[in-house]
């Protein structure tokens, strides 16, 4: 390569990389400035919550069952990685036409303000919430100028003015590289002050709420305390999910790609629409009610067959039908919308929050919720998938008819009701496995079983496609919790098995092999695991 091909080839490779930087010191300084106000998406968060709510639900369902709890990170940085291609492009085009480039960059800061207006999860003002998108769209379209110039500028020349290169005349020449360095280092100072501010500040609210209201859990006492729970409940097989899941490894689904900042002080709760009486609820309001502790086994309806998005907790909260029962329901009105502070939203029908023993939860596994688990409030629902009960971050109740809500995920093709249904997992083996016999030559199989409300009452399993065997069961906790089960093989032959599981509840009903995906209502069908024998 000649000296004149590597300059040039250093030239467009600074381009790029002065519509990149750009683009980073408008989005980082944005994305500062919105994690020092309350309710202000920043505007890559913005732009992804619209790529959420405009996606269709087959590429929704293909992320989560293909990314899992990733899929939030996959999806930011898939933004953040298109918005880098077209600040490179921009700095590229902008070599020889500086106007053109900047018209790029302004229609991106265009797209991100009109993303911003629209963005259902912002709480503030609506000017407010613009201001991030505004200021970035300031930011990238001065600072890409600035970059330019200095690229483009010949030594002799005394103004900032753009000077379009003749055919043949290489930039190069007139490039000041101590000046564009200078200006390239000034706009990563600010993009790395705009990525500092939103690492303190994010969430900070919250976070510091959460703190100060652990500190004080000790004085929160349930008028009703969970029993303990039986023993033989955890039949202690290794490799099976422990009964009482971690706060930690708790699944976590939802649509909220920041975790909502919500400070306990700040937090209402509106209950309104068809009730005799409105009623605005404040934290401290929630606290001096009538608590009880539960124990609660929750899934979502993303869950496939043998998927983890499952998990069992002891919940603090107010019972829901207390709360319902304050504000007086009117004749003909039969169902719940509730609003998250994310703007969120699902329908639950008033009968299942009585008859289910639903909560208004405060507290998860001895703890404060966690911030992505709905702190401070959020509703817990037994037997019901998420999508149709656990609202998380729950800011408004409005009581009507059933039938007229729309929520977020019934408008996107999902049943407007989904009661949880019986399922079995095998936990161990994994698959592929190869198990080593015990000392007596057996191998021990395990995992869990759940039918909320209704309970298990059997779970059997079978090798090679042999008959059904039934399967040991741990000591039941109560119906609204999963159980644990355990086969024990005598004499395994070594080589390659396979084994598959399925339940039967109380109600003497087995659980169908019928395959089905989650949409619209849960998956259904039989775990089979392929594994082997040394």
């Amino acid at each position: 390569m000649t000296h004149m091909s590597r300059t040039k080839a250093t030239t467009r490779l600074q381009a790029a990389g002065a519509g990149v930087l750009a683009a980073g010191a408008g989005l980082a300084g944005a994305s500062g400035f919105s994690a020092l106000l309350n309710g202000v998406p920043s505007p890559v968060i913005s732009v992804s919550n619209r790529v959420v709510d405009w996606a269709p639900v087959w590429l929704i369902e293909f992320g989560k069952n293909n990314f899992g709890l990733a899929d939030k990170p996959i999806l930011i940085g898939t933004v953040a990685i298109v918005v880098v291609v077209l600040a490179a492009t921009a700095g590229l085009v902008g070599l020889k036409r500086p106007t053109l480039a900047l018209g790029i960059t302004a229609i991106l800061g265009l797209a991100a303000l009109a993303a911003a207006a629209t963005d259902r999860t912002a709480t503030a003002s609506p000017f407010l919430v613009i201001l991030p998108s505004m200021l970035a769209l300031a930011v990238s379209l001065s600072t890409l100028a600035w970059l330019l110039a200095a690229l483009a500028r010949r030594r002799e020349d005394q103004g900032d003015r753009w000077l379009r290169p003749h055919p043949g005349d290489d930039l190069h020449s007139n490039f000041d590289r101590r000046r564009f360095l200078v200006a390239a280092m000034a706009t990563g100072a600010v993009a790395a002050a705009g990525g500092v501010v939103t690492r303190v500040f994010g969430d900070a609210a919250a976070a510091g709420s959460r703190t100060e209201f652990a500190s004080n859990l000790t004085t929160l006492i349930p008028a009703e305390k969970a029993p303990p729970i039986p023993n033989g409940t955890d039949l202690g097989v290794r490799g099976v999910t422990p009964y009482i899941t971690r706060n930690g490894d708790f699944y976590r689904i939802d649509t909220a790609l920041t975790v909502p900042d919500v400070p306990a002080d700040t937090w209402t709760l509106r209950i309104h629409g068809d009730v005799e009486e409105e009623l605005e609820l404040s934290f401290e309001d929630l606290l001096g009610m009538r608590l009880v502790e539960r124990r609660i086994t929750m899934t979502c309806v993303s869950n496939e067959v043998g998927g983890e998005l499952i998990g069992t907790a002891t919940w603090i909260g107010v019972p829901m039908a207390d709360i319902l029962d304050l504000v007086g329901i009117r004749g003909g009105a039969d169902g719940v919308l509730a609003t998250s502070d994310d703007g969120w939203t699902c329908a639950t029908r008033v009968s299942d929050f009585y008859d289910r023993q639903a909560l208004l939860a405060v507290a998860m596994n001895g703890e404060p919720l966690p911030l992505e688990h709905g702190f401070p409030v959020r509703v817990v629902v037994p037997g019901l998938y998420g999508m149709v009960g656990s609202t998380k971050w729950v800011r408004g109740m409005e009581i009507g008819r059933f039938a007229d809500f729309e929520p977020y995920w019934t408008q996107r093709g999902w049943d407007a009701e989904a009661p949880i249904k019986t399922q079995s997992r095998i936990d161990t083996p994994t698959g592929f496995q190869e198990l080593t016999p015990a000392d007596d030559g057996s191998v021990t199989l395990g995992g869990v079983a759940w039918a909320q409300t209704t309970g298990i009452a059997k779970v059997e399993v079978q090798i090679d496609r042999g008959d059904w065997l039934e399967a040991d069961l741990g000591t039941e906790d109560s119906v609204d919790t999963w159980r644990m089960w355990k086969h024990t093989w005598a004499d395994p032959t070594p080589g390659s098995h396979t084994i598959t599981v399925r339940a039967t509840d109380k109600g003497g009903d087995t659980q169908t092999s019928d395959s089905a995906r989650p949409l619209p209502n849960g998956a259904t069908g039989w775990h089979t695991i392929t594994f082997s024998v040394a």
